[in-house]
């Protein structure tokens, strides 16, 4: 399976040490009936470890499925658990969290609710258009495939280039001529591992690597893409 992670900016003013106050101790239960069954759901955040540039921990959440056994459907209890990463980067506050994009943006909503009380004070993160082409053309043969979006194109939401279309210069700067950069699958240099990487901040390892070694690399990499992007906003 692909280890997967998303990074969010916190836009609310905080500190580490007012998050790993406001975390400790967060734990939530509820109570569910399936099936005749009672279950009891626990969503909560452990393990937190406070150090001078960031708060790490896991935040876990369990969900009900039902599962096929033998011909009949049992509701069974599983629980789903991300790493969270806190850290100051510049004037920057940013949230990463390791999982799949649709249960990270989950617990960045909830976690926004519960520190700020808003569901607006944690948002996505973005590596902006022109960062994202810089960050390709500085080893366009490690590149894979590059999706297009934003396009003017009429009835087109998306384009792609892969293979040996991405030799195509002319192409290419036809496709940048209507559009932005969304999305690269590249290889990393010297590394030789995949990666996916989209505008909005998900980072994929399509290789097989160490979870440490894969949050090591977002923020050696990819968080100074998004304070890039930032300070070109200004």
């Amino acid at each position: 399976m692909p280890l997967a992670a998303k990074i969010f900016e916190i836009r609310a003013e905080t500190a580490l040490e007012e998050i790993a106050d406001k975390l400790m101790g967060y734990r939530v239960v509820e109570e569910r009936e399936e099936d005749g069954q009672s279950f009891e759901l626990i969503t909560e955040v452990r393990d937190l470890d406070l150090k001078s540039d960031r708060l790490e921990g896991v935040f876990s959440r369990d969900k009900l499925i039902v599962v096929n056994q033998r011909g009949r459907l049992v509701p069974v209890l599983k629980t789903v658990e991300a790493r969270i990463i806190f850290r100051r980067a510049e004037d920057l506050m940013l949230l990463t969290v390791v999982q799949k994009k649709h249960f990270a943006n989950a617990v960045a909503s909830l976690l926004s609710h519960h520190l700020f009380l808003s569901y607006k004070a944690i948002t996505e993160a973005r590596v902006s258009p022109s960062v994202m082409r810089e960050f390709h053309e500085r080893n366009p043969e490690g590149t894979k495939v590059i999706y297009f979006d934003d396009l003017d194109f009429v009835d087109v939401d998306k384009l792609a280039l892969y293979g040996d279309s991405l030799k195509n210069t002319a192409l290419y700067e036809e496709y940048l001529r209507h559009g932005k950069i969304h999305y690269l699958v590249y290889q990393v240099p010297e590394k030789g591992y995949v990666m996916g990487l989209t505008r909005n901040c998900v980072v994929t390892s399509f290789t097989k690597i160490p979870i440490d070694e894969f949050i090591n690399y977002i923020e050696q990499v990819i968080i100074p893409l998004i304070i890039k992007s930032k300070k070109s906003e200004c």
